[in-house]
């Protein structure tokens, strides 16, 4: 009994780092972002830049918590919108922010369910992906609290 409890506590023990790392910085992700200005920038609904930068991709404003795909008159590609039709009720969270950046075609295979599909983006985020869904968050007031 004494071995199942110290076990226990050690994998919860175990556990605490991971979920730490899962977590990112809003303030690293701010510069992490200057990767993504090509093609997007930050807007509020007001007009006022936050972020000037490409108009290629959406305007990221307001992202987590907004349903995929859900710009007014934005060109989305094929891939995006097949995974809207999959999953019509998805919005974007940090988590699904992270799996996307990390590879946009993967994501909108695997949430479509159907494997010729591809993304509009050909950017893939290698690192600090936590720090930039963070700092979108910290530019979308209607983001639903964790």
């Amino acid at each position: 009994m004494r071995s199942a409890i110290v076990g226990a506590l050690l994998g919860a023990t175990l556990a605490i780092p991971a979920v730490a790392q899962d977590v990112g910085d809003a303030a690293a992700g701010e510069g992490e972002f200057r990767k993504c200005r090509a093609c997007h920038m930050i807007q509020d609904a007001s007009g006022t830049d936050i972020v000037k930068g490409g108009a290629t991709g959406p305007n990221l404003w307001n992202i987590v918590g907004s349903p995929i795909a859900h710009t007014e008159g934005f060109n989305y590609g094929d891939g995006l919108l097949a995974a809207k039709a999959a999953n019509p009720d998805m919005v974007w969270t940090e988590e699904e922010l992270v799996a996307y950046v990390t590879d946009p075609t993967a994501w909108v295979k695997e949430k479509s369910g159907d494997d010729s599909v591809r993304s509009k983006m050909t950017f893939k985020l290698n690192r600090n992906q936590a720090d930039l869904a963070a700092y979108l968050t910290t530019v979308s007031p209607d983001a639903p609290a964790e």
